[in-house]
């Protein structure tokens, strides 16, 4: 499938998803921390059974991509970026908080020029800015 077509995808599913995960937590007056482990207790139990046949891979992967997977997913984004995001979704409407959340695309580029030794170019500049002052629009 086209990769901009899954992203789309994507964008939308999180955008969905998180109305009913800010009316789940509001409803049922739930903290975030509550919220983020139904939610992620759902995940493992879908993808545990989606990646089944590929869990044979994970030997392969060798310790040190594990260990990026486990602080980059595990921790930074599935645990830290989460617990805040639904802390954020439970105290602030969601059109003051998903723009600021999802700025994520800006952080991305940057670890991918810092660190990962991608070109800066004037295209990913532009589209950066752009990107910020989008949610900067959406947010003042």
């Amino acid at each position: 499938m086209n990769p901009q077509l899954l992203a789309l995808l994507t964008a939308a599913a999180w955008g969905i998803g998180g109305y009913f995960e800010k009316k789940g937590l509001h409803l049922g007056g739930l903290s975030p921390q509550m919220g983020i482990t139904i939610r992620t207790a759902v995940a493992l139990v879908v993808l545990g059974v989606v990646s089944f046949p590929q869990w044979k891979t994970l030997p392969q992967a060798g310790p040190k991509a594990l260990l990026m997977m486990v602080i980059g997913g595990g921790i930074v984004a599935g645990s830290v970026g989460m617990l805040c995001y639904y802390a954020a979704i439970k105290g602030a409407p969601l059109n003051m908080v998903m723009p600021i959340a999802f700025t994520s695309p800006f952080f991305g580029v940057l670890m991918g020029i810092i660190f990962g030794g991608e070109p800066l170019t004037w295209k990913t500049a532009i589209g950066a800015l752009l990107t910020l002052a989008g949610i900067i629009t959406l947010t003042i």
